[in-house]
């Protein structure tokens, strides 16, 4: 699920190796969208289109978009109704009775007013934007390893390198309210998340604009820092290992006439 600015490198296959966890922990999202026969439903992100079928499957008329190539492929390949699209340009003209979102709206760390615009636009009046995304606290401890490892390699500005916005309650029904939108839910959501390849799996599908700063001979040990960094924090006894996620999830609903 794409649209950041290195979406060129997201794989497909990778993603389903290392990350099959996200599209499988988004049935709360997609029962919150309660989508109904025939109405016309955008997924913002849809990625290798596994929930994007699904909602389908009740009968709604899906239309998905993602910033990677390779991930549209794959989309294409489960049969949904997929296109190569920019979450910050967005051309639909009230075209949805709804737009659906999971775990992409945090990649939307430039202009994330843009995006939201753009939703709102695209949606038919009274239409729902239903979405969850990494809210504050998200991977706290995963960052703060990146962020002391990339120092250690002579990184000095952090920040800019990190592609993920986490925002909290407050700010992002601000956003939403600011952009046209009745926000009827929000709530940041706790979702300790057990990573079934570990964490190196997890920061080869997640971390690539860390590790794109750095040399490619310097990445292999630049990720092995990391994982060891949080190894006493995120690994148990017996080797498994959880992210820390806190997930954003919210409902709102376009105001235009």
């Amino acid at each position: 699920m794409a649209t950041d600015p290195v979406s060129e490198e997201w794989s497909s296959l990778r993603y389903q190796q290392n990350a099959r966890f996200v599209s499988d922990l988004g049935e709360p999202v997609v029962r919150l969208l309660n989508p109904q026969p025939g109405e016309r439903i955008l997924d913002l992100g849809c990625g290798d289109g596994v929930l994007t079928k699904k909602i389908a499957g009740t009968g709604a008329k899906v239309v998905g978009i993602d910033g990677s190539a390779d991930m549209i492929a794959a989309a294409r390949r489960n049969g949904v109704n997929a296109t190569v699209g920019d979450a910050h340009k967005l051309d639909f003209d009230a075209e949805f009775d709804a737009v659906f979102s999971n775990a992409v709206l945090h990649w939307i760390k430039r202009d994330a007013d843009l995006a939201i615009d753009g939703v709102y636009r695209a949606m038919k009046p009274g239409g729902r934007f239903v979405a969850e995304m990494g809210g504050h606290g998200n991977v706290a401890a995963i960052c703060v390893a990146l962020f002391a490892a990339l120092e250690n390699y002579g990184v000095e500005d952090c920040a800019a390198v990190n592609p993920w916005y986490f925002p909290s309650v407050d700010e992002y029904r601000k956003k939403l309210e600011g952009r046209g939108f009745e926000v009827e839910y929000i709530e940041l959501i706790p979702r300790p998340t057990r990573l079934p390849t570990g964490m190196r799996g997890w920061l080869e599908t997640f971390a690539m604009a860390f590790t794109q700063v750095l040399p490619q001979e310097k990445r292999a040990a630049f990720l092995d820092e990391v994982t060891e960094r949080l190894r006493p924090v995120l690994c148990d006894s017996d080797g498994q290992w959880t992210a820390d996620y806190v997930r954003l999830r919210f409902l709102a609903r376009s105001t235009k006439n």
